[in-house]
């Protein structure tokens, strides 16, 4: 029987709600949630923020390792199984985080949110779609990445005000009843035995190159490295300043108006990934994500230099307009530049890099941090980083068939 996937009625449709309420916890908590855990745990324990922000370096570290088995973790316990896992896991992880008392729990907590992660974040969410769309694939995997935004958005300040009323344990506590009393019921009314779809991917033609030959290729490749370096740069500036962006703003706007600048930086995440897609196909993508990199560049300079509300609000909002569409670009460079049969395996490794060198960003960061005695000397390096960045991404070499 033919699968209609553009049908509203088709059950694929219903995964696409679930993977978007499970990016919503698994972002919210995972992702953005460490902004709040870096500040309440500087702010309860007095430790350095080097130190509590090493522990999202790990959290980074140990996920990007274990993300890699989530297609074989699918394959032998199929996708109800493992998102169950990945909503367990991370409710214990938030449990865990909330009753930290010395540093070496940090890290044991990390570890059981670095499961959690990869049980609800892009891996598995991309893996799970993928048993139930072909054609609609990329949509249905777009719509349910709307939960990563959504979490950022309405999480961070749900989060702030449950630790203002509850306590931090408390709120940590309370998230994780409601992740397991919303997500666990959805996944087993919905998420059933995955549709058998009878096509043959152009990927796997016979005369395509093995993936070892193509990553050993692009290693090798101008093209390539320049993508793959610069978004990496890049995302190592991004992800750092977004983990320690609410301690930064606390002292400058507040807790509560700190809060808020994080779920506009995230909202406009979406405008931009939203305004971007209808024009990104007929614009120089390399050119656009260099003046993406400049535009944040210059956001962090006003942070650093203007601490009126409104000015740093404003600032957020510009430097969230590139944010969804860093996640994005490198894999439509990729996909108009390079050898369509070898696309899945050049974004599954800009996507290795990328992780493992953002993992480094909040660490170095809250180094930097305790060093100088303020945030001023990191971000000026994120400024610099951005724009090294954004020239790397305009150099191209000769095309090659990777």
């Amino acid at each position: 029987m033919k699968l209609d996937e553009t049908s509203i009625r088709y059950d694929g449709w219903r995964i696409v709600v679930v993977c978007f309420l499970l990016a919503t916890f698994g972002w919210g908590l995972g992702f953005y949630g460490q902004s709040v855990y870096v500040a309440e745990l500087h702010r309860l324990h007095g430790w350095p923020a080097s130190l509590v922000s090493s522990g999202t370096t790990f959290f980074y570290l140990f996920g990007a390792a274990l993300v890699a088995f989530v297609a074989e973790a699918i394959k032998a316990f199929g996708p109800r199984n493992c998102l169950i896992a990945g909503t367990f896991a991370m409710a214990a992880a938030a449990i865990s985080i909330g009753q930290v008392t010395e540093p070496w729990q940090l890290y044991l907590a990390n570890a059981v949110l670095a499961f959690g992660w990869a049980g609800t974040s892009l891996s598995i969410i991309n893996n799970t779609l993928g048993l139930w769309f072909d054609k609609k694939r990329g949509m249905a995997i777009s719509l349910a990445l709307n939960g990563a935004s959504f979490g950022g958005i309405v999480g961070v300040p749900l989060l702030v005000a449950a630790i203002g009323y509850f306590g931090f344990s408390g709120a940590m506590i309370a998230s994780a009843v409601v992740m397991i009393a919303l997500m666990v019921p959805v996944i087993l009314i919905f998420v059933g035995q995955p549709p058998v779809h009878a096509y043959t991917s152009a990927v796997a033609a016979a005369d395509a190159p093995s993936p070892t030959q193509i990553r050993a290729r692009a290693l090798r490749d101008i093209a390539f490295l320049s993508v793959s370096i610069a978004f990496a740069l890049v995302l190592f500036a991004q992800v750092g300043f977004i983990v320690h962006l609410i301690s930064f703003l606390d002292s400058v706007v507040g807790r509560e108006k700190a809060a808020i600048a994080v779920a506009v930086l995230t909202a406009m995440a979406v405008v931009g990934r939203v305004l971007f897609s209808f024009v990104i196909d007929r614009l120089h993508q390399r050119l656009a994500s260099s003046l993406s990199f400049i535009s944040q560049a210059g956001a962090l300079l006003v942070l650093i230099n203007v601490h009126n509300d409104i000015a740093v609000i404003a600032a957020c909002a510009v430097f969230g307009f590139s944010v969804g569409n860093l996640i994005t670009l490198p894999s439509l460079i990729v996909q108009r530049e390079f050898d369509p049969r070898s696309f899945g395996v050049l974004v599954s490794l800009i996507t290795a890099i990328n992780q493992i060198t953002y993992a480094f960003g909040p660490g170095v960061i809250g180094l930097l941090r305790d060093m100088s005695g303020s945030y001023a000397l990191p971000f000026y390096g994120c400024i610099g980083v951005e724009l090294t960045a954004a020239v790397l991404i305009m150099v191209r070499g000769r095309a090659k068939n990777l």
